[in-house]
């Protein structure tokens, strides 16, 4: 079977957005840079921040850099560090040079939109995605002391609509022709946006408030895996065919099992019965 990889004349075009904690990484980044510095007690800070409804789900990390004595000094050259001790899942690079070289006839401009710190996402993405296609909080630095003394913009939850939105703009591309990936409850907003203008939602997490809204759920360590149902949904492709683009880059897909799971929970009396 031939496989087209290669761009034609009658390219259609499409957009994919991830997010990028626990997206394209395995760990929260806001969770390496605390750990760097010795913060102990960085969860519990988070954990408090999203209780209090202070600030938007995903900009814990943004608030506590500009607000939270702990954080006071951190500077540019800790962000960039953090980046490159961020783990990656496995295989990021391979998956953004398929987006890039495109698929059986289509082209696909990847984006990276996270709450986390621009420079730390950069970082650990240098080399694979363009700087340029990446989009984070971003911040203003002391001149004289390096220190954080503003916080200039937030892609957290509403935020991340504006950003994609900008990016459809700038792009002139179709509604119906973006995708977004998230892992989170800071994609809800973005991916109630994307579904309503008939894009599609994939999921990375067994989380049930984005489970419920996501087109599809897909659950690896390995980054490519969100490429089944790219292939699948959008492109149409059947299982023979996903397996042997994977095969044509090197990559077995040995376990792939379809799980629809019902969450169900049953109230009776003073006893609660979960199945």
């Amino acid at each position: 079977m031939k496989i087209i990889t290669n761009k034609s004349d009658t390219t259609i075009d499409y957009l994919v957005a991830s997010d990028f904690d626990q997206t394209l990484s395995f760990n929260d980044s806001g969770l390496v840079l605390a750990e760097m510095l010795g913060i102990a007690d960085f969860e519990d800070k988070v954990k408090g921040l999203a209780q209090s409804n202070l600030v938007q789900q995903g900009a814990e990390l943004a608030y506590l850099l500009r607000h939270d004595p702990a954080f006071r000094g951190v500077r540019l050259e800790h962000l960039i560090e953090t980046g490159k001790r961020v783990r990656l899942k496995d295989n990021v690079q391979l998956f953004a040079e398929i987006l890039s070289d495109g698929l059986d006839g289509s082209s696909f401009q990847f984006f990276v939109i996270s709450a986390g710190p621009r420079e730390v996402v950069r970082s650990a993405l240098e080399g694979i995605v363009p700087p340029e296609n990446i989009f984070g909080s971003e911040f203003e630095f002391d001149t004289e002391t390096g220190e954080i003394c503003s916080i200039l913009r937030v892609p957290a939850g509403n935020g991340k609509v504006v950003v994609l939105q900008e990016l459809e703009l700038k792009h002139q591309m179709s509604s119906d022709r973006v995708i977004y990936i998230g892992d989170g409850s800071s994609d809800l907003y973005v991916m109630h946006d994307v579904n309503s203008r008939d894009g599609h939602t994939i999921a990375v997490s067994e989380t049930k408030s984005i489970g419920r809204i996501a087109h599809r759920t897909v659950l690896s360590n390995n980054a490519v895996s969100v490429l089944v149902p790219i292939l699948e949904d959008v492109l149409k492709w059947d299982s023979h065919q996903v397996r042997e683009l994977f095969t044509l880059h090197g990559l077995a897909l040995q376990d792939w099992d379809k799980i629809h799971t019902d969450w169900i929970t049953f109230h009776n009396g003073d006893k609660t019965l979960v199945s």
